[in-house]
């Protein structure tokens, strides 16, 4: 049966097409600085957003239009959900897809019978995978949508709860392995604090690593390779959350011994509630070698909460292919597409139109920032914007062989610094222009 029987395949038509069902940019055997853009990129379908979604908000019910479901949190609707899933995943030529547990699986009346929901359809996951070649880049455990969940997951206050989670920890772990996943993503959702009156921090934090050392030792007990991410996010639901962005994050993972396991999986939504750019979310994870990964999305800066649109701006994505050309790319990462279709497209349909444009549109920032490595005339500015330190004594600093002294006698012979050269901030964003 044809879920999307309006579909066919969406295939690449070029620039000039019209065709809202085509891919204008999107050309996956297109070779750009010595790989495809299908290993470029590595587009990621989610489950959580794209099968599940249902339009729902603070103030109404669900509007989306899903003729393929009943309604029901049965084990028979997620089957058939997997079928609906598979059948988009190939129309659209996407390579990954990526879940949470309870996206795909119901939760039962107990544990058992959850990980007994999750072996059956992880089954029906794995057949389609093998029929169709479709990977999964990452799996999760979803550890903030039920009520046990409250007062957080590893950071709870409630021993049983942190037990709770780290079981279902377990279980994503083996059947995310089991699927092949390439990665293994923790998102920390009610991992923070909403007042620090009831709040033991530190305890909270040590929980939280040992939490995640149990889980790095497992993987090893049963040779899971994949990449260990954590997502940054500051807030919602909580007023504080311990992964509030790269730099925290980081602080974290070296503060309690977890870097050599852990990247990041950085999110445009999220770094802009940081209050960053998405591009400096990206670099600062690059150069400390932790750039794992990315959810392709964006949000409305009229608005101050996580609304997870799909990303069409080629200006964002430009910057983000900027950073991770030049942090060497996101394998075994990918662009996972972390977003939602809006409540008032409700239609079917509308899952392709979105999807496709998310895709070309990081296509085409792919190829633009392609273009302006490829010219050089940007890393020539900043190369030359800091050329006196590599005078001698410069590269002496930086090598950590220089001393105050040093630097005092340094500049008691020369007496005044010299202005340096403007930063031609309007110059720069008027030559990424001239590319887009």
């Amino acid at each position: 049966m044809a879920y999307f029987p309006e579909v066919s395949k969406v295939e690449y038509e070029g620039p000039e097409s019209k065709n809202p069902l085509a891919f204008r940019w999107y050309n996956p055997d297109e070779v750009v600085e010595g790989k495809t853009m299908k290993e470029h990129l590595r587009f990621s379908i989610v489950y959580w957003h794209t099968m599940r979604g249902t339009g729902a908000d603070p103030f109404g019910a669900g509007t989306m239009v899903r003729p393929w479901d009943d309604g029901t949190d049965s084990l028979d609707n997620a089957l058939r959900r997997v079928e609906v899933a598979f059948e988009f995943f190939e129309k659209l030529q996407a390579p990954f897809y990526a879940f949470h547990d309870r996206d795909v699986a119901p939760e039962g009346s107990t544990l058992a019978e959850s990980h007994a929901n999750l072996d059956r359809v992880a089954q029906a996951l794995k057949e389609h995978q093998e029929k169709t070649g479709v990977q999964l880049l990452w799996g999760t455990a979803n550890l903030f949508s039920n009520p046990r969940y409250l007062h957080g997951a590893a950071t709870s206050c409630n021993f049983d709860a942190f037990a709770y989670a780290a079981a279902q920890v377990k279980k994503c772990l083996e059947v995310t392995k089991e699927l092949g996943g390439v990665n293994y993503v923790f998102w920390g959702g009610r991992e923070g604090y909403q007042c620090l009156y009831n709040t033991d921090m530190k305890r909270e934090l040590d929980h939280l690593a040992r939490f995640f050392h149990m889980a790095v030792d497992y993987a090893k007990q049963i040779g899971f390779t994949g990449q260990f991410l954590i997502e940054p996010k500051p807030k919602e639901p909580t007023k504080h959350q311990y992964d509030s962005d790269a730099a925290a994050c980081l602080n974290f993972l070296r503060a309690y011994d977890l870097l050599p396991h852990f990247k990041l999986n950085i999110e445009t939504n999220h770094a802009t509630l940081a209050g960053h750019e998405m591009m400096h979310e990206l670099d600062y994870a690059g150069h400390q070698g932790a750039l794992g990964s990315i959810d392709a999305n964006t949000g409305d800066l009229l608005l101050g909460w996580d609304t997870d649109q799909f990303p069409t701006n080629f200006y964002l994505t430009t910057q983000c292919m900027l950073a991770i050309l030049k942090h060497g790319g996101l394998a075994p990462g990918g662009v996972n597409f972390d977003a939602k279709v809006r409540r008032e497209s409700f239609e079917p349909i509308d899952l392709f139109y979105a999807h496709i444009g998310g895709m070309d549109a990081f296509a085409r920032g792919l190829k633009i920032a392609a273009a302006i490595r490829a010219d050089g005339e940007l890393e020539a500015f900043v190369k030359e914007r800091y050329s006196s330190w590599d005078s001698e004594l410069g590269r002496q600093v930086e090598a950590g062989q220089a001393t105050l002294a040093d630097l005092e006698a340094y500049m008691l012979e020369k007496g005044e610094i010299a202005p340096n050269r403007s930063g031609r901030q309007e110059m720069l964003e008027n030559l990424i222009n001239r590319y887009i």
